[in-house]
């Protein structure tokens, strides 16, 4: 894969169901329960470690003033939770 594609699901349900040599719609069934998992997990605020890709949590971003960019006028950003990905050291060191 180069800069300009993207992994789409279908190019990662195709590549699950040929590794693990099943079918495409057992693979989908499998990517749409581990989704599901950890997006269980994350509401519960629970942290979800996949090794050796990294570490799924859940963090609280504040209230803050931004600004918009065509007006420059001020505007309020609400607090918002959001989910952060932490990769691992096998993760970065296969990426360098």
């Amino acid at each position: 894969m180069t800069k300009e594609t993207t992994m789409s699901k279908k190019d990662l349900i195709d590549a699950v169901a040929e590794a693990a040599d099943i079918t495409k719609d057992k693979a989908n069934t499998a990517i749409d329960a581990l989704t599901a998992a950890i997006v269980k997990s994350l509401k519960a605020g629970d942290e979800v470690t996949l090794a050796p890709l990294g570490k799924f949590k859940v963090s609280k971003r504040d209230a803050r003033q931004g600004r918009n960019p065509s007006t420059g006028e001020t505007v309020e950003i609400k607090a918002a939770t959001v989910a952060k990905f932490q990769a691992s050291k096998a993760l970065k060191d296969a990426l360098n």
